[in-house]
Formats: structure tokens, sequence, C-alpha cells
């Protein structure tokens, strides 16, 4: 017995062992820091695999497989040469930040979880 992808998304949003994805927009959308998560979730030994593959590209397909779409983070950019480049900084950390969002996928919602279907 395997879990569809959905159902192992949901469990490692609800565990506390990863820091790499986790529940964001109080518990809308799913949060990935692309980097950590190559290394805590894709660099595990084949034993301890949560996903089948190794490549985020294959995780990212998915979550669109699965009505997953990407929610882009827009902010508004000051017209000041050292507030513009602080804000940079800080968007280039954040980029490393993918967001996702699904309707049917809701913390709050755990009954919906069944309606995420493959498409």
């Amino acid at each position: 017995f395997s879990l569809c992808f959905p159902e192992k998304l949901w469990k490692m949003l609800e565990s506390d062992q990863f820091r790499s994805i986790w529940w964001s927009e109080g518990g809308k959308c799913v949060a990935i820091n692309r980097d950590l998560f190559k290394v805590e979730v894709l660099g595990r030994g084949v034993c301890q695999r949560v996903f089948n593959t190794r490549h985020i590209k294959s995780v990212i397909r998915q979550l669109n497989l699965y009505g997953f779409t990407k929610v882009q983070r827009d902010s508004q950019r000051s017209a000041s040469l050292p507030e513009f480049l602080s804000e940079e900084a800080a968007a280039s950390a954040h980029s490393q930040i993918l967001y996702y969002y699904n309707p049917n996928f809701n913390r709050a919602h755990p009954w919906l979880l069944g309606t995420c279907k493959r498409r």
C-alpha cells in the first residue's frame, strides 16, 4: 500500500521532520525551499526516499498533474536606490522559495484531499 502524491505531500507538511516544505498563506499554499528540498528530501537514500525521484522538476511536474498552480510573489519596488538594492537582495533569497496552490489542498479542509486527482 503506497500513498498517492497528494497524500505524501500532506504527510510531509504535517510532519515536523522536514524544514524544506511548509504550509503558507494560513494553510492554503505549499511553500518549498528549492535548495533545501533537494538536499533534505530528494537527496535521501533509496530506503528513505519519499518520492521516486531525485529531481525537483519531477516533483513540480507531479504538482502540476494534480492541479497545483505556481503562485507568483509580487512586491512593489521602492524608488530609492538603497531601498531597491536591499529589496532585490531579499527577493533573491526569497526566489529559492516556490509557492503552489490547489483549491482542494487546504490544511483547514483535510476531507478535500480525496478530491485531488491526477489530470
